[in-house]
Formats: C-alpha cells, sequence, structure tokens
C-alpha cells in the first residue's frame, strides 16, 4: 500500500480498497505514517465523502483497532446516546443517570471538546479526582455497580478512532459526515450495546448546519448502526442558540444537576426527555412518549436521578465537596439596540468559550475549569439596550476578553419577535 495513491484515489473520488484502508489507518496508529499524510486523507474525504462500503469498513477497523465490551449476558437493557456537539449540551449529564434510575444499563464513551463544541469528559474532570481514563475492566465494575458510567476513550476501546479525533480537532477536518459517522459509531458499537439514540444537532452552533444536512448525516449514523445490529433511532434537535441557561465548563455539571433535581432550563429538560423515551421504548420499559415522560420525571421529583448521579461520581473518585470553579473575572455583554433577539452566532459563541478556557485549539491546551457563560436572552425574548444578554467568566483576564470580542458580535437583534423550534419531527 502506498500512502501517496490511498490519497491520489480519494482526491479523484474513486473507493478506497477495503485492504489499503486497513493498512493506512492501522499505519497511523502505529507511528509509521504521520499526522501530515492522515491529514491529507482526512482533508480528501472531507472534500469526495466516502461510500457506504468505505465508512462500513472505516468503522470495522476502528473497532478492531482495540478491545469491545461485553453486555450480552446482562438482563437489563443496555444503551447509550450520543450528541453529534453543541453549545451547552450537558444533555449526557442528566440523561445517563435518569435512564440508570429507570433500570436501563448506559456504558458511556464520551469525547473531550471538538472544535467550538464542548467534551462531555472535560467538564466532568472540573470535578476534584474524577476519574474518566481507566480501563474497560474497571469501567464494566463501574456500569455494572451503578446502572452507568462515563469514560474517555483509552487506548483499549477504537484506538485508531482516538488517535484520528485528536487530529481532527486541530486540522479542520471536523466537519466531515463521514468522519463523524466513524468515529461517533465506533466508539458506540465497540461499548457493547444493543441500542442508541442519536442528537443530531443543526443550526449555527452544530457541524450540520442545516436540517437537510442533518438528516443525510442521521440516515448515515442509522444505516452504520443497524450494519452491526445496534438498534438506532434519531432525534433532530435545533442549535441556532446555546442548549440551557450555562455554556462551557463547570458551570454545565451544576447546571446538570439542576435538572436532575427537578429544576433544569425548560429546553434541556425537552431534549434530554425526547432523546430518553425513545430508549424507553426501546427497551420495552416504556410503550409511548408519555408514559416515559412520567415514569421519568417520578425520578426526578423523587431524587432517584440525582442521587444516582451522585454515586456516579463517588464510583469515579469525584468529590463534589471539594469542588471550588469560582471564576476571578466576568464580563457582561449587553445588547447593542432596542428589539427582539433574531438570531444568534451559536458557533461563534463555541470559538469564544473556547478561547476563554473552555477547549482546544492546539492538542496539548490547558481548559479553565471555571470558565464559561450564562445565556440571559435567547431568540425571540425583548431586549432594550444595555440589557444584559450574555454574562461570561473565567479565570484569565485576557483570555476572556479575547472571548468576549466573538461573543459581543454574535447576536442579531430585529424589531419583530421570532418562534424557535427545538425539536424538529
Amino acid at each position: 500500500m502506498n500512502p501517496n495513491d490511498v490519497i491520489a484515489a480519494k482526491n479523484s473520488g474513486r473507493t478506497i480498497p477495503t485492504s489499503d484502508l486497513h493498512d493506512f489507518i492501522s499505519g497511523y496508529v502505529k507511528g509509521s505514517i504521520d499526522d501530515a499524510t492522515m491529514t491529507q486523507l482526512l482533508q480528501a474525504i472531507l472534500d469526495k465523502g466516502m461510500s457506504a462500503e468505505e465508512i462500513f469498513t472505516m468503522v470495522d477497523i476502528m473497532i478492531h483497532s482495540g478491545q469491545c465490551m461485553d453486555f450480552s449476558n446482562d438482563a437489563q437493557y443496555v444503551a447509550d446516546k450520543h450528541s453529534t456537539g453543541g453549545v451547552g449540551d450537558k444533555v449526557s449529564l442528566v440523561l445517563a443517570p435518569l435512564l440508570a434510575a429507570a433500570g436501563i444499563k448506559i456504558p458511556m464513551i464520551s469525547g473531550r471538546s471538538l472544535g467550538h463544541t464542548g467534551g462531555t469528559v472535560d467538564k466532568l474532570e472540573t470535578i476534584p479526582g474524577f476519574r474518566t481514563d481507566v480501563s474497560l475492566q474497571q469501567f464494566h465494575e463501574w456500569v455494572d455497580d451503578i446502572g452507568f458510567g462515563i469514560m474517555a476513550q483509552s487506548a483499549e476501546i477504537c484506538p485508531a478512532d482516538g488517535k484520528i479525533y485528536a487530529l481532527r480537532d486541530v486540522t479542520g477536518t471536523i466537519a466531515s459526515a463521514p468522519l463523524i459517522c466513524g468515529s461517533i459509531m465506533s466508539k458506540k458499537i465497540a461499548s457493547g450495546i444493543e441500542g442508541l439514540v442519536l442528537d443530531i444537532k443543526v443550526g449555527s452552533g452544530g457541524f450540520m448546519p442545516t436540517l437537510s444536512a442533518g438528516k443525510e448525516l442521521g440516515e448515515m449514523l442509522k444505516d452504520v448502526g443497524e450494519y452491526f445490529g445496534v438498534k438506532t433511532d434519531l432525534v433532530y434537535t435545533n442549535m441556532d442558540q446555546p442548549l440551557g441557561c450555562y455554556s462551557g465548563m463547570w458551570c454545565e455539571v451544576q447546571e446538570a444537576m439542576d435538572c436532575l433535581a427537578g429544576k433544569g432550563p425548560a429546553d434541556t429538560m425537552a431534549v434530554t426527555l425526547k432523546l430518553a423515551a425513545k430508549l424507553m421504548i426501546q427497551s420495552k420499559l416504556a410503550e409511548t412518549e408519555e408514559e416515559s415522560d412520567q415514569l421519568l420525571n417520578d425520578l426526578l421529583t423523587n431524587g432517584k436521578a440525582l442521587e444516582k448521579f451522585h454515586q456516579f461520581i463517588d464510583a469515579q473518585g469525584g468529590s463534589l465537596e471539594e469542588t471550588n470553579n469560582e471564576p476571578r473575572f466576568k464580563i457582561d455583554v449587553p445588547a447593542k439596540a432596542d428589539g427582539f433577539i433574531e438570531s444568534i452566532d451559536t458557533t461563534a459563541i463555541g470559538w469564544g468559550l473556547t478561547d476563554m478556557g473552555c477547549g482546544r485549539r492546539h492538542k496539548n491546551d490547558i481548559l479553565d475549569p471555571t470558565a464559561g457563560l450564562e445565556c440571559i436572552k435567547k431568540i425571540g425574548d425583548p431586549v432594550h439596550e444595555g440589557d444584559i444578554i450574555f454574562q461570561c467568566f473565567c479565570c484569565a483576564e485576557e483570555k476572556l476578553k479575547e472571548g468576549v470580542e466573538k461573543i459581543a458580535n454574535a447576536v442579531t437583534i430585529s424589531s419583530a419577535s421570532i418562534e424557535q423550534i427545538l425539536i424538529y419531527n
């Protein structure tokens, strides 16, 4: 296999032979193919796409580049949820303990920040002592004991994806649908699940800017899931503005706990319950969405969902009592005119948060657990000039100013109010 021939084949739109694709990815994992050469292939895939056969092959290579978990003898339904990435998206932190409290087993392998979107693992690591880099055996034990667990991708599971994922984050190749598909589905299938629900984010803050692009990705993901024997449901949600009131690091963990105590923002809870209902119905714990909502709301009201979250934090070594992520600096972002908020450039918000320490522009960037923003006004809300739209905060004054420069120009104000669709049918 000549790497240059593989890259040339993809650049010309030809299908890469299975053996060549296997050798190329394996070579990259082992180090015989360098970052620059792999970046050329990733760029070619971004430009030319991949056939279904190539995607199935890529996912299979990624799965078998490491170990797989096995829950086949488990009496409980084993499932997971994945979001394609958004700003303020802390749904995993709410949905996993909620479904575990309902009786579904959730082994969640999550990612770190990617591009302008935050990472579930990064948010959890704002809790002192919390462990996400553990062996599969330890993780399996946590899932068996608590009902769910969240770990970072390790060298044991899909190492091919792990290395490519990190490279995509810094080479402008994030938005490729086949690469998104391969990364998501390889980890999910390797985790030994029976069922999966996918939250496809579309809009100004998603990697898929339009609903049609989102549906193209969604069907690709569903095809892969079912090819590998995983029941896969799709939900399309709007990412034209940050989800919930808070976006960032520790502040999102705090808001997730509010959600689990039954005091979460309406938009976050609506998305969470919609996704959860798909898995409740798959598992036959509920027959309808309405029945699922009733059962899950009971678990929020009676404290069992929040209790499950605390068990999870304790099991993975975290200490909420020792958490002190108070930011040193804050800047308010005011409205520049009277009117109604017409639109928010949510990708610009995400990059502003990245500048403040919520994400990485380079592999070795250090994150700031205190960083984030509060979204005080949302699309359709009336504002007067000077009203506070966002409050931004972190522990590095210059980084805060850099982030606010992007965030301050992300809002458009018009003379008429508009309604926002949250979940697409």
